[in-house]
This record gives structure tokens, sequence and C-alpha cells, in this order.
């Protein structure tokens, strides 16, 4: 090969090489250029607007700091949501707890023990002041007489006293026995079985040192429709052996009740109530371990409220703060609002 020809081929060769270099950094430039521009959009996308649009077209505005929910009108028909007016009321505090009737044939025993002791105390007393008289007078008796006269009263005192402690032993120290003469009724009446007695136990920690002011007491395994009986006369019991807590004897004026039926009882404790509102139990949801309910502060707004279930009432529970009387709460559709605010995509039901 000539050297014209080796000096074609170089030329050749240059040119491709400053060929492939420009084209190679053409496309660096655009590469460049194309993620710049995304980066750009991105950010304009993340500037724009601070709520989630739903699959229907709206925003849910979601308040992290507030709990609170925002919704068109539309969004509110759709889920169904109405609310309702809380009421004022005041909390008594009770505790619940757990019993029997007690069969009249102890109360029986203990009742005609005390009789019986009674009845010869009388008579041994009566024999020796007799006694005493005889041995003053003509044909007096001898001072053996006298003195087994008063063994004899000292012995029968022991025996009422001994019944008399099986009393409170049975029915309590406190049992009413301080009106005079309405106690042998009483004991005539729970012997035989015109008056029944309820021992009733409460939980460790509970009414430790209070007694309730009264007893709503309903057999356990008791049916709608069931009487409940109510009863203010309590004392203190002894401790129950076979259940942890404190005890409390209760009359019942109820002859139906049967003998050894378990109750349950609801105790009023003498101490003032708490003003507080009813959350209705529609309105409360759970979440987290948490219940709340929906609180609406205006058209389309609801904040979510942290609740206490601990204070349960007869239609929802007592809430004493976070809830003021006339505030308007959801009681349809809560859960749904609920999850609409954990979700933001959920879509409301046609």
């Amino acid at each position: 090969m000539g050297a014209k020809e080796s000096l074609i081929i170089l030329c050749v060769a240059l040119l491709a090489a400053c060929s492939g270099g420009a084209k190679s950094g053409g496309d660096e430039h655009a590469a460049a250029a194309h993620g710049a521009a995304a980066e750009e959009a991105g950010g304009k996308a993340s500037d724009k607007g601070g709520g989630k649009a739903d699959a229907g077209g709206g925003k849910v505005e979601e308040h992290k700091d507030t709990n609170e929910v925002v919704l068109s009108a539309d969004e509110v028909g759709k889920l169904g949501i109405t609310t309702t007016a809380v009421q004022a009321v005041t909390y008594t505090p009770s505790a619940q707890g757990f019993g029997v009737i007690v069969g009249h044939d102890t109360i029986a025993q203990v009742a005609a023990d005390l009789q019986t002791a009674t009845a010869a105390a009388h008579q041994s007393e009566a024999a020796l002041a007799r006694g005493k008289r005889l041995a003053s007078g003509p044909g007096a008796l001898g001072t053996d007489a006298v003195e087994s006269a008063t063994r004899q009263v000292a012995a029968d005192q022991a025996s009422l006293e001994l019944a008399r402690r099986k009393l409170t032993a049975t029915l309590g120290q406190d049992f009413p026995r301080q009106r005079g003469g309405m106690t042998a009724r009483l004991l005539d009446d729970l012997a035989n079985g015109t008056v029944k007695l309820a021992r009733v136990t409460f939980p460790p920690g509970v009414l430790v040192s209070t007694r309730p002011r009264s007893l709503r007491v309903t057999p356990l395994d008791s049916s709608p429709g069931v009487a409940a009986w109510t009863t203010s006369e309590i004392w203190d019991a002894p401790q129950d052996p076979t259940l942890p807590g404190r005890s409390f004897f209760a009359l019942l004026s109820a002859p139906e009740a049967a003998e050894g039926a378990r109750l349950q009882a609801l105790a009023v404790a003498p101490a003032g109530g708490t003003a507080g509102v009813l959350i209705p139990t529609a309105a409360v949801v759970v979440s987290n371990g948490q219940a709340w309910c929906y609180v609406q502060k205006q058209a389309g707004t609801f904040e979510r409220t942290p609740i206490e279930t601990n204070r349960p009432l007869a239609d929802g529970y007592f809430a004493s703060s976070g809830v003021s009387p006339g505030d308007q709460v959801v009681t349809s559709a809560a859960g749904l609002l609920l999850a609409r605010q954990m979700n933001p995509s959920t879509e409301a039901p046609d």
C-alpha cells in the first residue's frame, strides 16, 4: 500500500472518531435535561395541595393534630351520617357484686338457740331470787340450795352469751338489733323465710371504706321481665371464705325468692354524683384499643374525640370531659366515618 492510500485511511478513521464523540456528548446532555425536568415536575406536584383526592373525585381533608375530618355535603349524604345531641346526666358511683340468698334453716337454728338460752337465763334468775327469799324466812333453804341456784344462773348466762355470739357470727356484728322489739320480730321473719337474707360480695378494692346506700339485686340467671329487688337495709357481713372482697348482708322483702339462688347486685355508693354527658352506644367506635366518638363542630366537619368506657350507663357511657351537653355526635355511620378517615381513598357507598 502506498503512502497516499495510508493517508486516506487515517483521515477516515479520524472523522469517524469525531462523529461518535459528538453523538455521545449529545446523549448525555439530553439525559441530564430530562432528569432536571422530571425533578422539577415532581417538586411542583408535591407542593400542589395538602389534601388527598378520594376515588369519588372529592377531597378529604385530614388534620392530624386535631383528628378532624372535613367532608362535602354530598359525601356526608352518601355515608349516611346522622348526629344526635348528647344529654347532660349525673353519674353516681356504683359497683357490681355477686351473692347468694342464705337458707333460712341456718337462721332458724341460731334464733332457736337464742330463744332457748334467753328463757333458761330468765328461769334460773327467778329461781335464785325465790331461793334467796326463802333462805331468810321460816323454813329457810339451806346454803347449798342457794349456791346451786347461783351456779345455774351463771351457766345460763354463759349459754345466753354464747347464743348471742353465734347470732353475730351468723348475721354479722351490725345486725339491726338496736331497735328494741324489732329484733325478735325480724329474727322470726328471717327464721320462717318471710324475709330473705342476701349475702353480697364485691371485688377487692371496691367499696373499701364505704357502705352502699342501696342495693339493686337480681337473680344471676334472670331473664327479661324478672323482678329485681331494691333494699337499703344493709350491714357488714363476715368475710366470705369462698370469694375475695368485701361482703354485706341485705334484707329482701321477697318471700318468693329462691333460697340458694345466685345473685348479681348493683351497689350505689353514698358519695355524690358527677356531672357529665351520656354518649350513646351507637356513637362509640374503637380504634387501636381506644374508644372514640365523632363530634360535629360545624356542617361537614367532624372531630374524633377520645372517651372512656369504664363508666357504663343503661344507654351508653358517661363522659365528664371532651364532650359538652348539646354537642352533636355521630350516631349513624360512625364506623364508616372512621374507615374514611383512616383510608381517605375509600369510596362512599352509592
